[in-house]
């Protein structure tokens, strides 16, 4: 992990097997530098609204992107993407939906709380891990998000 106000990435992810495989993906492209994870929707509430054990994180550094899973414990991924597109102070921070469901009830319902983008994941590791590292680098390096 880094200094909580550095962060570039927030990986929001509960099965761990996902998490090391994405982990793994930026690392090998070099984006692994800057990355917060939160194992459930909570604690991804938390941080990014600074509340609870990230209560002395600055909240005028937002992540450069949220890559969020649905099914989490705790709060699940919809939740967290309504709470994240429907506050003004947040709802410019880009959020991709990285899940394993191909649901459209889940595709529609994300776009319609404005997800930015939504990416089942590959099944085999060689798909996913260059899905991540070409997420990361449009993400991080090429999208140009207004100032805030």
């Amino acid at each position: 992990m880094t200094e909580a106000n550095e962060v570039e990435i927030l990986l929001v992810e509960d099965n761990q097997d996902d998490l090391d495989m994405t982990l793994r993906s930026l690392r090998k492209a070099n984006l692994t530098n800057k990355i917060q994870t939160a194992r459930d929707g909570a604690e991804a509430l938390e941080f990014i609204f600074c509340q609870g054990a990230f209560a002395g994180r600055k909240f005028e550094n937002p992540p450069k992107v949220i890559l969020l899973d649905l099914k989490l414990p705790k709060i699940d991924g919809m939740e967290v993407l309504k709470r994240i597109k429907g506050d003004p102070r947040t709802k410019m921070i880009p959020v991709v939906v990285l899940t394993s469901s191909k649901e459209q009830k889940d595709v529609i319902e994300s776009y319609n709380l404005g997800v930015n983008s939504y990416l089942v994941k590959p099944v085999n590791f060689e798909g996913f891990a260059a899905a991540i590292q070409e997420l990361g680098m449009y993400w991080l390096l090429l999208n140009q998000p207004p100032k805030s």
